[in-house]
C-alpha cells in the first residue's frame, strides 16, 4: 500500500475518531460528576445531526445559524433528561440509573422516528464537496472542519474545567461531592450542567460529521457504542484517555477497513479493544484502583 493511501486511511480514521472521542468525552464528563454511564449519549449525537438537517433542509434556516440552534436544542433536551429522568431516583443504585438512561435512550430514539421518520438525512458539506490533494490524498473539507472544531471544544473545556468557577465546581463534586455541598456548591446543579455539556459535545460532534456520514433515527446506537468504548479504551473518567481513545478507535476501524475489508472494520475495532481490556482493564491511560488496608 503507498503512502498517499495510507495517508488517505489516516485522516479519515481522525475524522471519525474525532466525532468517537467527542461523543466519549460526554461519557466521561456526566460520569465524573454523577458516576453514571449514560447509554443516551449517542442519542444527543443523533439530535445535534437530525435537528440541524431539519433546521437547514424543511425551516430553510442558513447552516451558520442552524448549527448553534440545534446544539442549543439537544443541550436542552439533555437537561431535561437530568431533570425528568435521573434527579427524581438519584438516591437509587448505579445500576438502576444505568437502566434508566438505557430507557431514555429507547424513548428518543422512538420520538425521532415518529418526528423525523425512518429514512436517511444529509446535511450540505459547510465549505464544498471538492476534494483538497494532501501528498496524494484527497481529503474532504468537511475533515478540516471536524479535527478544527473538535481541537476548539477539547481546548475549551480544559479552559473551562480549570479557569472557571463552574468548571472547578464540577471537578469538586467529582471528586466528593458530599464535601463539595457542604462549601456551599449545588451538587444538583452542578449535575444537570454535567448533562448539558455532555449533550452540547454530543449534539456538535453529530452535526460536523453528518456531511460526511449523513444521519438517521437511529445514528446514535452505533455511535453511543463506540463512544463508550472509546471511552473504555483510554481509561473511564479520564477526558484526555476519552479524546485520545476516540482517535486510537477510529484510526484502526478506518486501517481496518482499507486492509481487510469494510464489512469488518466495526469487529476489528472492538477486537482490539476486547484484547487491551485483557492486557490493562483500566484502559490506555486509565489508573488502576488501590485500596489500603
Amino acid at each position: 500500500m503507498d503512502s498517499s493511501s495510507l495517508l488517505q486511511y489516516l485522516i479519515t480514521g481522525l475524522t471519525l475518531g474525532s466525532t468517537y472521542g467527542l461523543t466519549a468525552l460526554g461519557f466521561t464528563i456526566i460520569f465524573n460528576t454523577t458516576g453514571v454511564i449514560n447509554f443516551a449519549q449517542g442519542e444527543f449525537v443523533m439530535l445535534g445531526g437530525m435537528m440541524s438537517v431539519f433546521l437547514v433542509r424543511v425551516l430553510g434556516v442558513t447552516v451558520p445559524l442552524a448549527v448553534p440552534l440545534a446544539a442549543l436544542g439537544t443541550m436542552l433536551t439533555g437537561a431535561l433528561v437530568e431533570r425528568l429522568a435521573i434527579r427524581p431516583v438519584r438516591g437509587c443504585p448505579s445500576i438502576n440509573l444505568v437502566i434508566i438512561t438505557i430507557g431514555v435512550s429507547i424513548l428518543i430514539r422512538g420520538l425521532a422516528m415518529l418526528f423525523w421518520g425512518k429514512d436517511t438525512h444529509v446535511l450540505e458539506p459547510f465549505s464544498g464537496d471538492q476534494p483538497v490533494m494532501v501528498l496524494g490524498a484527497a481529503i474532504m473539507p468537511q475533515a478540516f472542519w471536524v479535527l478544527a472544531i473538535s481541537v476548539i471544544l477539547l481546548t475549551g473545556l480544559k479552559l473551562f474545567f480549570s479557569l472557571t468557577t463552574q468548571g472547578k465546581a464540577m471537578l469538586a463534586c467529582s471528586f466528593d461531592p458530599k464535601a463539595a455541598s457542604l462549601v456551599g456548591i449545588g451538587v444538583q446543579r452542578m449535575v444537570m450542567l454535567s448533562f448539558m455539556i455532555s449533550a452540547l459535545i454530543g449534539a456538535v460532534g453529530g452535526i460536523i460529521l453528518t456531511p460526511i456520514t449523513m444521519t438517521s433515527y437511529d445514528k446514535g446506537i452505533m455511535l453511543g457504542l463506540k463512544g463508550f468504548a472509546a471511552c473504555i479504551l483510554g481509561g473511564l473518567g479520564n477526558p484526555f484517555g476519552a479524546a485520545a481513545g476516540g482517535l486510537i478507535l477510529g484510526v484502526l476501524e478506518s486501517l481496518g477497513a482499507g486492509f481487510v475489508s469494510s464489512a469488518y472494520k466495526d469487529a476489528l475495532a472492538f477486537i482490539v479493544l476486547l484484547i487491551l481490556l485483557f492486557v490493562k482493564p483500566s484502559g490506555l491511560f486509565g489508573q488502576k484502583d488501590a485500596k489500603r488496608v
